[in-house]
């Protein structure tokens, strides 16, 4: 073995081990994050509360995390990530075991509300460490395994939590996400390297620390795409399970199995626009026809739906995986067209985008499906994913 060859394999291990740490701190994020949410049977028969102050406890973690999602992409991009992830993750950790001990109920709003602002350190951070350290041609791949860690962080959640708090009481089950936060910020700590990128005066010289918003579109184009998308996304996330018990007639236990299988196949989904992307040179091309995919997919759940059609439920699965695969695409896009200094803020601001809009999804589709049916709430999903096609920039390098 010639010391080339070695020296290449400890930079593929490394860059794994990279994407092995990140996905990691990713998924504790979501653990935290997500799995406030199963907490709420408990909070009802434990605590007292209604399920609409419950409702309100569980959200504080996502309305934490909204807050905080460019201010840690500032701090990713001046302290880099190793910083980022480690402080994050440990202090999620440490607002955890606070949460954990509390008995008063505004006090546990705020541990919670706290350790979803210190979670959204690894939206951006997480993501950098996978851009910085993959070569474009492998940068997809690695983006869509990425993105995984938060179907992941979820199941974990959804396996453990109810049953800890069921058991044991909500105390005892947010340790749970302490714990793994805690486990993260160890790990990032020892293991997390700093991808390389040029020093602030070869930045300059190269314009990488010029503000890519300015005298360009291609950004602010990239998140009103994936704002956009994210509505057919949360539409078939948030009611696919009420659908099928409602309106397909399936037994609850059923339907959970085939959301559960649908969770599946977006997350292979997102791997293979990623790998797809890499194989094209590009990012913007495989996200313009995800865009087409998901206006098709969903007009055509649309119509089954009001059809009563039994693809219905095929239909749905395959909307399950073409509306997440943009996720991946823009993600990695964002950051490689801001740059090793802009890239944090950038990430930060694409996430923040698709949370405000996602956090509006439920509510205002609720009203539509209450109204009109389920067949008009896919029918203007699709629209609106039709409307995201036109938006999606031009790659000049690959399309030229």
């Amino acid at each position: 073995m010639t010391e080339r060859t070695t020296e290449r394999q400890i930079g593929v291990g490394r860059r794994w081990s990279m994407l092995g740490l990140g996905v990691l701190a990713q998924s504790a994020s979501a653990v935290f994050v997500n799995g406030a949410a199963f907490l709420i049977p408990s909070l009802h028969g434990d605590r007292g509360l209604s399920f609409a102050q419950a409702g309100v406890v569980v959200a504080m973690p996502t309305l934490g995390i909204m807050t905080a999602l460019i201010a840690w992409g500032v701090v990713a991009d001046r302290r880099g990530e190793r910083f980022a992830l480690t402080v994050g993750t440990a202090l999620t950790a440490i607002f955890g075991v606070a949460a954990a001990l509390t008995t008063n109920l505004p006090t546990l709003g705020v541990f919670l509300f706290l350790g979803g602002a210190a979670a959204a350190s690894t939206n951006s951070a997480s993501g950098r460490v996978v851009v910085g350290w993959f070569p474009p041609e492998r940068r997809g791949l690695a983006m869509g395994i990425r993105q995984m860690a938060q179907p992941v962080g979820v199941g974990i959640a959804a396996l453990t939590i109810p049953g800890l708090a069921s058991a044991h009481g909500v105390a005892s089950a947010m340790l749970l996400p302490a714990g793994v936060s805690a486990l993260a910020a160890v790990l990032c700590f020892v293991g997390i390297i700093d991808p390389p990128r040029p020093d602030r005066a070869q930045a300059a010289e190269q314009g990488l620390l010029a503000n890519p918003y300015r005298g360009q579109s291609v950004l602010w184009r990239i998140h009103a795409v994936s704002m956009l998308l994210v509505i057919p996304q949360f539409t078939v996330w948030t009611y696919s399970l009420v659908w099928l018990i409602t309106d397909r007639h399936w037994s609850p236990a059923a339907a959970g199995i085939l959301v559960t299988i649908t969770q599946v196949a977006g997350a292979l989904g997102r791997i293979a626009a990623g790998a797809w992307s890499d194989r094209l040179h590009s990012r913007l091309r495989p996200l313009r026809q995800v865009a087409i995919g998901a206006a098709l997919s969903m007009g055509a759940l649309a119509l089954a739906a009001w059809l009563d059609s039994p693809i219905s439920v095929a239909l749905l699965l395959v909307a399950s995986a073409i509306t997440v695969a943009d996720n991946g695409l823009a993600f990695t896009a964002v950051a490689e067209i801001a740059g090793p200094y802009w890239s944090g803020r950038a990430l930060g601001t694409q996430n923040t985008g698709q949370y405000l809009i996602g956090s509006a999804v439920p509510p205002v589709f609720g009203l539509i499906i209450g109204s009109a049916g389920f067949g008009a709430a896919y029918l203007i999903a699709a629209v609106i994913a039709t409307a995201a096609v036109p938006l999606v920039p031009r790659d000049k390098k690959s399309e030229s």
